[in-house]
């Protein structure tokens, strides 16, 4: 009985947090693109610094040596570049997608900033639509399944010990 109620809270447990995935990841790509407006804005001054100099962004990146605040300047800008390109990557494929597509694509879920950033601002809800109420449905199974599976994990030394214990 114990079991079968701490089975049924998991599954709720997992509906609850399950639920909200919908609404969070929306707020995670509107995040998502105002991340990378803001690095392409920084890309592209870059840019327009090197070509009138008349250097390719590789030859801009060469020369910024010489003291170690340009290098630093340089492994940043670096950086930068490169998160530019993973974050417009990610938002070209959550852009326009679903909740389901983005539970699909979920592993491009993972600026540290952004989400957290996203979660500062997120505020739980109740889902009434056919995404969050999908969502907790599978949350409670997978909940329920997870919590019952490792509930009967811990008790089955036990039951291994009584059984052993009871006389033939």
């Amino acid at each position: 009985m114990i079991l079968r109620c701490l089975t049924l809270a998991g599954g709720f447990a997992g509906a609850l947090a399950s639920s909200q995935f919908p609404e969070f990841s929306q707020q995670y790509v509107q995040r998502l693109g105002g991340a990378v407006d803001a690095l392409s804005v920084v890309v592209a001054d870059f840019d327009a610094s090197a070509a009138a100099a008349d250097l390719s962004r590789e030859e801009a990146l060469a020369q910024m040596q010489g003291t170690a605040f340009l290098e630093a300047r340089r492994v940043d800008i670096t950086r930068t570049f490169a998160r530019h390109e993973t974050l417009k990557d990610d938002l070209v494929a959550m852009q326009g997608a679903g909740p389901f597509m983005r539970a699909y694509h979920a592993a491009r879920l993972t600026d540290a900033q952004i989400a957290q950033a996203a979660w500062g601002a997120f505020q739980p809800a109740v889902p009434l639509g056919f995404a969050g109420l999908t969502f907790a449905a599978v949350g409670f199974v997978l909940g329920a399944f997870c919590l019952g599976a490792l509930m009967r994990l811990l008790a089955w030394p036990l039951r291994r010990r009584g059984r052993a214990a009871m006389p033939a």
